[in-house]
């Protein structure tokens, strides 16, 4: 193995007063990384460009040099999910979702609490596939508040979800659903917009008096009476082809796009959400993650080239405003993932690169168009001081887009 790229999700973030003015990477106890941080470079990355505040999976398409347009987050997380596309179908990303009612449309929680079990979202997942419409339809929950929805057959993907929050320059203080719309003229885009509403709107019927959510509303948790809807493509992905990487994968956006890719994918089954404390399954999430990781790293790095490694569980108390949880996720990923890496790279003559596929500043609660940190580990002489987002900024790698970060560490010609 020749290096690797490790993706925190949502590491970046910006100054928090909880942390005396730091942010969570810039007060956490990281030593693993800062030893590989002083024998290498650093630098700073806009995941996409400048002022646009990138979803993940536009991050990491990006980040793999492709266009934005070659993608879309409902197709790569759909063929992560295993299920069958062919032209036409209409591939959405959803999130189980929690509103006031259908006529009001506020949104009190676009993750219904992050309480939904495994088995409540199958539950229900049954009750929905009941739904009856003039086509098709596949609805499949995934991991936690995700699932996702397939329309079968000539659909078009020129409309706009119900779910405004991630509407590019819109990403902020979005608290109402909408309805769907066609954004072109074609009678095709009108008659997709016009299915998908009336599946919407059946659903909240479906699941506004539904008996797990009566259960929940009895012991004080959210409803999940809702879905928020995203990421329409109808189009098989076309991206650059990594035939040499490996892609421990367990998220579904990730599984899709390393598959898409042409990376070997090792994919385990993420722990099944029991608990009704969200922090505690993310933790069992995180640690089987990073146990999973160093046990597919040990086993592969003479077999192939590259490794593609993305931890998502640090994204979450960003948007959740918690950054002492965040700061404590990041010392565990150092003293546990890094901890390995540390023994493992420098033997082994392998190039680390760690970065995160955008920041989510737990003050905004969501996406930014932050610049990351990024970490070039190549046992270089002693240099720099600590990995965070200031010492980032003074780094000697400098400034950079997404779609040159593999050119610039050498991991692509």
């Amino acid at each position: 193995m020749k290096g690797m790229l490790v993706i925190i999700d949502g590491m970046g973030d910006l100054p928090n007063k909880q942390l005396d003015g730091k942010t969570p990477l810039e007060a956490a106890n990281t030593p693993n990384l800062d030893f590989l941080a002083t024998r290498g470079e650093l630098g700073y990355m806009y995941p996409v460009k400048p002022g646009f505040i990138p979803e993940s999976d536009e991050a990491i398409v990006s980040i793999f040099g492709n266009d934005l347009i070659a993608s879309t987050r409902g197709q790569l997380e759909t063929r992560g999910t295993g299920i069958k596309l062919t032209r036409g179908d209409l591939a959405l990303r959803v999130n189980f979702a929690t509103i006031d009612n259908l006529k009001s449309g506020n949104i009190d929680d676009r993750r219904a609490g992050r309480t939904l079990t495994t088995e409540e979202a199958e539950v229900i997942a049954k009750s929905l596939n009941k739904i009856k419409l003039p086509c098709k339809f596949i609805f499949e929950p995934t991991i936690q508040h995700r699932a996702v929805l397939v329309f079968k057959g000539g659909f078009s993907d020129n409309i706009l979800g119900n779910d405004a929050t991630y509407t590019q320059g819109k990403s902020q203080g979005v608290h109402k659903i909408r309805a769907c719309k066609p954004t072109d003229d074609d009678e095709n885009s009108q008659y997709t917009a016009n299915i998908i509403n009336e599946f919407l709107e059946k659903v909240y019927e479906v699941l506004k008096d539904h008996p797990v959510n009566k259960i929940r509303k009895k012991r004080g948790l959210l409803p999940a009476n809702y879905l928020l809807i995203r990421g329409p493509g109808i189009e098989p992905p076309k991206l650059k082809q990594y035939k040499k990487w490996a892609s421990p994968s367990y998220m579904p956006l990730e599984m899709g796009f390393s598959q898409v890719s042409g990376m070997s994918v090792f994919a385990f089954e993420y722990p099944k959400l029991k608990s009704l404390d969200a922090y505690d399954n993310l933790y069992d999430g995180l640690k089987k993650a990073v146990k999973f990781n160093i046990k597919i790293l040990k086993k592969i790095y003479k077999k192939f080239d590259y490794a593609y490694i993305h931890l998502k569980e640090t994204d979450l108390p960003g948007h959740d405003n918690k950054p002492l949880e965040k700061k404590m996720m990041l010392e565990y990923i150092d003293k546990t993932f890094f901890k390995f890496v540390r023994k493992f790279a420098p033997p082994n003559n392998i190039k680390v690169v760690v970065t995160a596929d955008h920041a989510t500043p737990c003050k905004l609660k969501n996406h930014s168009a932050d610049p990351v940190p990024v970490l070039f580990y190549n046992n270089s002489n002693l240099r720099e001081k600590k990995f965070s987002e200031k010492e980032a900024r003074l780094g000697t790698l400098g400034r950079m887009n997404g779609s040159e970060l593999l050119k610039k560490v050498g991991f692509v010609k």
